[in-house]
Formats: C-alpha cells, structure tokens, sequence
C-alpha cells in the first residue's frame, strides 16, 4: 500500500497509466478480492506487491478452500473401568501454506495415530476429541479423553508409542510430547461402529504435501492441512485448508478428502474458496521487472 501510494503522490517518476487496485479482508476470507468484478479493470499486466521480503518477485500463489467434514452419532455408557486424558503438545506448527513443505507434526494426524492403535489393541472407548486451533495453521496440540478397560496396557502403549513419535520427529518438532495421565470417567463414548469409521477416516485423509511444482523447484504447488478436529457430545466437525496454485488440482485433492469423509458418512460443506495463481517463469514481464529490479 505504501509504495502504491508513493508512486501515485510522485511528481518525478516516469510511468505508464497506472491502476491501483486495494483489498480488504484478506486473512478472514479473501471478500475484498472476491467482491472485486470482472471487467472494473483496463491493464493486463498484474504487479503483485505483496512479497514479504526483498530481492524477490511474486510470480503465483496458491488458492484455497476450507473442507469441513461434520455430522453427529450415537453415544452409550463407557465399559471400562478406567479413564485417562491422552495429550498430544509441543509441537513446532507454523503457518499451514509457509511451513508445510518443512515436513512438521501434526496433532491432529499423530493423535489420530494414538487413538486407533490403543483402539486396535484394546478396544478402547473415545469421549472426545480437540485438536488444533486456526484454520491456517499447523495444529500443535491435541486433547483426548478414552475410557478403557486395560488402564495398565493402555499406559504402556502409549508411552512406547510416544518414544517413538518423538524419535521420528526429533529434528522437527524436538518438544513434541504425548503424555497420559487418569482423569474422571466420562458419561458416555463414542459408538464403537462411529469410533470405527472416525479414526479410519481421518487416518485415510491427506496431510501435508500433495504435489511439488513441476515447474519450480522446491515449490510446493498442492497440500492440505487437517487443522481442527472437534468431537464431542454426538457431534462432530473435522476442517481442512486445501492449498493448490493450480484450480484443477485444488478439486482434486478436495474430492479426495471429500471421499475419505463421505465413507463414513459425514456431510461435507465447502467455504472461503479462492482462486490460485499458476506461475509462469517465462512471462515476458518476469524478466523485464527482474532487470529492472537489479
């Protein structure tokens, strides 16, 4: 915005007509650029100006799209005798577009990863669930609370499961901690068919990097973040930021995050959808703006 206004109050810089294009609410929607109409506009040539660090130019961006897998089930009384609060914390996180390709943990993926081996082994039955914060941003804590009828096999998996997550994300997230402690036995779980398809289902959903850019490398071009997991007291509500500078493959990993939900059959709703743009390396102003520059 300054340097826009700068040039438009200057008296002495040489320039073509000129358009000024200003946006507002970018980090809660996008509904400034998405009010924007076609043809308000005369250039051809878009300058973006939105780079946050210098010698560099901004020649594409990825779009987006919230998928938000929700719905309800049916719950009974816990059967086993103990129950424990299961945490996930410590994680590094960071912004889910920014970070994502620095291969970062999830909470919500590796509590999910928790949940279904202790489920496996022991059948255990899930209360709730609370993971991750902002849509934007790689979720760093997760909070469960089971009920299980093996209190002395549960402590122990979990522990040797959380030496070997933190093993395995040692160089990225070296806080990382997953810890279990007794709690208060909760009225009711999950119905075990529910609990089931709940933990497959976001087991099965993408994270992370869904594709590098063929064209610049070390770019990533597509990528999901499964950044807020909320369950309790028969409902449910499971959001992803789907991230991809090419539209095309943006409906694709949406349909396929679509589908791993629609097995178990959730509704899913589709929210702050923003176009990307695909980089071209070889447009003509690319090398223009980088000669100038220099």
């Amino acid at each position: 915005v300054a340097a826009i206004m700068s040039l438009l109050s200057a008296t002495d810089i040489a320039h073509p007509a000129i358009e000024a294009l200003f946006t507002i609410d970018e980090e809660t929607g996008m509904t400034g650029a998405l009010s924007l109409k076609g043809g308000l506009l005369d250039g051809k040539i878009l300058l973006n100006l939105d780079t946050e660090e210098d010698n560099e130019l901004t020649i594409g961006c990825a779009g987006g799209v919230d998928v938000t897998a929700t719905g309800t089930y049916t719950q009974s009384a816990p059967t086993g005798g103990s129950a424990f609060r299961i945490a996930v914390k410590g994680l590094t996180g960071g912004h889910s577009g920014g970070d994502i390709h620095l291969g970062r943990g999830n909470a919500n993926k590796i509590m999910n990863r928790v949940l279904l081996s202790l489920d496996n082994k022991y059948g255990i039955g899930i209360a709730d669930i609370n993971g991750g914060s902002l849509r934007n941003a790689i979720p760093r804590e997760s909070v469960a609370v089971i009920a299980t009828g093996n209190a002395a096999g549960v402590q122990e998996a979990v522990a040797a499961l959380a030496a070997i997550i933190k093993e395995e994300y040692k160089v990225t997230d070296p806080n990382i901690a997953v810890t279990i402690e007794a709690t208060d036995m909760p009225a009711q779980v999950m119905e075990a068919g529910f609990q089931h398809k709940l933990l497959r289902s976001i087991y099965t959903c993408p994270n992370g990097i869904y594709r590098m850019s063929p064209e610049i490398k070390g770019l990533v071009q597509s990528s999901n973040n499964v950044a807020r997991v909320l369950v309790k007291d028969g409902a449910y509500s499971i959001q992803c930021l789907t991230r991809s500078s090419v539209d095309t493959e943006k409906k694709d990993l949406a349909d396929a995050i679509t589908s791993a939900f629609e097995l178990m059959g959730a509704t899913l709703s589709y929210g702050g959808s923003y176009p990307g743009w695909q980089p071209r390396p070889d447009a003509p102003i690319i090398k223009l703006m980088s000669d100038l520059y220099a």
